[in-house]
């Protein structure tokens, strides 16, 4: 019975703690293969691309959670970064206050990617469509807006300050990388101490069993998506404060791979009902460091999505295993 038990225990904690000891063992290795590796400056530079996926993968945490799914935080993001430079660029010569004109412009951005995020769950929610084909007809809609809105091209920044914002750091730590943590700190604390992270496993779990437990499901599975919606227009602001523009054919390209790979990868299963935050900002790293060894050793980048294909396949052969 003891040994039972205690192998239970071992089992249990080896699940909790996978992605942190696959996380450690990957920055052993790549330590190892590149001298190069532990160089503060590569160590930030690592941080800071994984960032801007990472933000919009906490979002898709609680999305999967409820049990769906966002194909079009990419697309989201190209079109809500447009949208913030574009509304920079023309209320900058009106308020004549370049802060002022900059912080306008980034609570517009916020303001348009949550109601993207809300569209996503209304859709979801009222009209009783499936999350995979609601979000894969937002993906096309999205980036059609933003190619429109955009000309098809770079859509650049006159403000100074704007580009200064995504390149700044807070004690060392790019703002990115900073931002980041303040979001999935507060994030961790609601899905673990809050009755709303309570009833989105739920939800998850069972949505039937949900429903007769008198919780508002659809209330539930709305505002993950608007939430994502949210994260989204941080992450886009960011990456197009950091390059003072967006290419609107190319920003946010993949991000939803690079998010839903994120996700699995921290131990958050597609079938929902439970997941962690940390474990996320976990498989985002993961992916960095593997991005970054293949740079290092010289791999072509177009096999690059190679390796995070099979990834993702094998870490959701491994939770099958588990399961």
């Amino acid at each position: 019975m003891n040994s039972a038990l205690s192998g239970s225990l071992r089992k249990f904690e080896y699940e909790k703690y996978a992605s942190l000891i696959a996380l450690v063992a990957l920055f052993a290795i790549a330590s190892i293969l590149s001298p190069y590796f532990l160089q503060l400056q590569n160590v930030l530079n690592i941080l800071r691309q994984v960032s801007y996926t990472g933000i919009i993968a906490l979002g898709m945490t609680f999305v999967i959670i409820s049990g769906g799914i966002d194909l079009s935080v990419g697309s989201v993001a190209a079109f809500v970064g447009a949208v913030c430079i574009l509304t920079l660029n023309a209320i900058l010569p009106i308020v004549g206050n370049e802060f002022l004109a900059v912080t306008l412009a980034i609570l517009a951005g916020l303001a348009i990617a949550s109601l993207c995020g809300a569209l996503n769950g209304i859709l979801i929610t009222r009209g009783r469509i499936a999350p995979f084909i609601v979000t894969l007809g937002t993906m096309a809609i999205f980036r059609s807006l933003a190619l429109f809105i955009g000309n098809a091209g770079e859509v650049r920044s006159n403000s100074n300050l704007f580009g200064n914002f995504g390149m700044n750091s807070v004690a060392m730590v790019p703002v990115p990388v900073f931002v980041m943590l303040i979001l999935a700190a507060l994030l961790a604390v609601t899905l673990n101490q809050t009755r709303y992270g309570r009833y989105l496993c739920a939800v998850g779990s069972n949505v039937r069993v949900a429903t007769f437990s008198a919780i508002n499901v659809d209330r539930i599975k709305f505002l993950a998506y608007t939430l994502t919606g949210f994260v989204v227009g941080v992450s886009a602001i960011l990456l197009s404060s950091r390059f003072n523009a967006v290419s609107t054919s190319n920003m946010g390209m993949a991000f939803e791979l690079d998010a839903i790979a994120a996700v699995i990868i921290g131990g958050t299963p597609m079938t929902g009902g439970r997941g962690t935050v940390w474990g996320t900002i976990i498989g985002a790293i993961i992916l960095g460091i593997i991005n970054n060894m293949l740079n290092m050793l010289g791999v072509s980048p177009y096999l690059q999505g190679t390796v995070k294909g099979l990834v993702i396949i094998g870490a959701v052969y491994i939770q099958r295993q588990r399961a």
